[in-house]
């Protein structure tokens, strides 16, 4: 058996387990399972039962009880970070690609018109000013440590004098990331009322600003944000702003507002008071709608959607809390975040409010990493209703609940009680999610790669 383990590249006590389950008499089903979840690392395991009736009858249709695997039925954990989940991760990254695009080109479907690909509407990039300087790749090519840096040098991002780098100056911006962006946004449509002439109460009847950002990690443990801006009618997407709103207004009304914004953090015990402002560097790109651009709509779409599903990985951290300094010697973690970790842990009594050392792991930043203004776009839980409604619908049929039956909504009657179970996988059963994981997504990028052959041909004929 250890030699069988060697060739899988597992140990043999997960092989076991793996044999166990392949050989169990409800594999197929618990395959079944685990496949629509879309082979889920983590998966949350419910007890209980489900009874269809026929809503004018009462008849039982369908009664589905405790006859699974385990007596569980597996669902999807949902977990949007890539180091915890991938499968999960990989629909929450498809959700927020197409929620973003659908606000740079329209779509139908989703309840945004095609017009916005008319609007002004730029990529934009908001960072962290210095917090004392770090390894880096210049232009230039040379450090100013005076090394050539590789691209995946462990060192990038760490501090060139760590006893001089402003460890609480770096957490405290993160943890007020947030803050900072709402008061933006409030800037922003004063600078875009004052560039066109107009109170800001006249703006909101002409002029509606919407953002979908999302949050990024640099490698020196600084949050900053992209964000796709568009300038709408006074209703939202459906309407055509002024003809005073363009690309050029809207890009230096933002670059205007990032310069005027701060927050201002009070002095409290060793700590002093000190004011909260981005970094110099704003850049602001328009979004090309036919690739005259550089910046083509699909690649905003999939830039958002690539870090809406990451956290602070970058930076060697912890995906998970840390309820105690002392669990820092257990983790393989870079000197330099720990040292922003150990930070974290500093502030806390100063500022309690801040629940500072809650959100050590994460660097200090306790905020959304995917948020939008309400009339940018679709909405993530409405494709999710969309993706349920489908699976549903396949399910009634797959059961044949509409033999003889109105196939129309409230035809039938569903009854279910469910209680949590556990989650997660036993170690066979991980390493086979994880083969399930793999084979959707090659059959996915398969699929994907003949659709765009697909398109090349139709192009070319």
């Amino acid at each position: 058996m250890a030699g069988a383990a060697a060739s899988l590249g597992t140990d043999p006590l997960t092989l076991a387990d793996m044999l166990r389950v392949a050989n169990s008499p409800g594999f197929d089903r618990w395959h079944e399972q685990v496949r629509r979840t879309g082979g889920c690392a983590h998966p949350i395991r419910l007890q209980g039962q489900t009874v269809t009736r026929d809503a004018k009858t009462g008849d039982v249709l369908y009664s589905y009880t405790e006859s699974e695997p385990g007596a569980m039925l597996r669902v999807a954990c949902g977990i949007r970070r890539a180091s915890r989940c991938p499968s999960c991760a990989w629909t929450y990254a498809g959700d927020t690609y197409h929620l973003i695009r659908a606000g740079i080109t329209g779509d139908i479907n989703k309840g945004v018109s095609p017009v916005v690909r008319d609007h002004p509407r730029v990529f934009a990039t908001l960072t962290a000013p210095s917090f004392g300087p770090v390894h880096n790749r210049p232009d230039s090519g040379r450090c100013r440590c005076g090394s050539s840096h590789a691209d995946a040098d462990p060192i990038l991002g760490t501090a060139l004098a760590p006893d001089r780098y402003d460890y609480a100056g770096a957490v405290l911006f993160n943890n007020f990331a947030g803050d900072l962006w709402r008061r933006f946004t409030i800037y922003l449509r004063r600078e875009i009322a004052a560039w066109a002439g107009l109170t800001q109460s006249a703006l909101k009847e002409v002029c509606r600003v919407s953002f979908g950002k999302v949050a990024e990690f640099q490698k020196r443990g600084a949050v900053h944000f992209h964000a796709v801006v568009r300038l709408d009618g006074p209703d939202g997407p459906d309407t055509t702003p002024p003809d005073w709103a363009t690309t050029a207004l809207l890009d230096d009304a933002i670059k205007a507002a990032a310069g005027r914004v701060s927050v201002p953090v009070p002095a409290s015990g060793d700590f002093p008071a000190r004011t909260l402002r981005w970094g110099s560097q704003v850049d602001v790109q328009p979004i090309g709608a036919l690739g005259h651009e550089e910046l083509t709509e699909q690649a905003v779409a999939s830039y958002v959607a690539k870090y809406a599903t990451k956290a602070a990985e970058t930076t060697g951290t912890a995906d998970h809390r840390i309820g105690e300094l002392a669990e820092l010697d257990k983790l393989p973690l870079p000197a330099h975040t720990r040292r922003l970790i150990e930070a974290c842990w500093d502030l806390d009594s100063a500022y309690p409010e801040r629940l500072l050392a809650r959100w050590a792991h994460m660097l200090g930043f306790r905020g959304h990493f995917s948020t939008k203004s309400r009339r940018y776009s679709t909405t993530l839980g409405a494709l999710r209703q969309v993706r349920a409604d489908y699976r549903a619908r396949q399910e009634r049929r797959e059961r044949g609940l509409f033999e003889d039956l109105d196939d129309s909504e409230g035809s039938t009657l569903v009854l279910a009680h469910w209680t949590y179970a556990g989650q997660g996988h036993t170690p066979g059963e991980s390493w086979l999610a994880e083969s399930i994981a793999k084979g959707i997504r090659l059959n996915r990028e398969t699929a994907r790669e003949a659709m765009a052959d697909l398109d090349d041909w139709q192009v070319c004929a």
